[in-house]
């Protein structure tokens, strides 16, 4: 039995967005589920996916928290 877990950002697909849409995690749950199916021979219902939002305050990149990463870059851009 596949399980399959996706991390993403609570940050949305949208400008006003605080986190993903029900219709975008259901996307993702089927999608994943089909490729496992296609690629493995995975039955649909044997397969799990489970969907974590994660903070912008709880991870970070460059060995910054993101927010201050992502302010920096911009910065170097402009």
């Amino acid at each position: 039995m596949p399980i399959v877990t996706i991390q993403v950002t609570r940050e949305g697909t949208a400008p006003v967005a605080a986190s993903l849409t029900a219709e975008e995690k259901a996307a993702l749950i089927k999608g994943s589920s089909e490729l496992l199916r296609d690629v493995l021979g995975k039955p649909l219902e044997s397969t799990f996916v489970v969907i974590e939002e994660v903070d912008t305050d709880n991870w970070g990149w460059g060995g910054v928290p993101v927010q201050e990463f992502r302010r920096h870059r911009a910065a170097q851009a402009g």
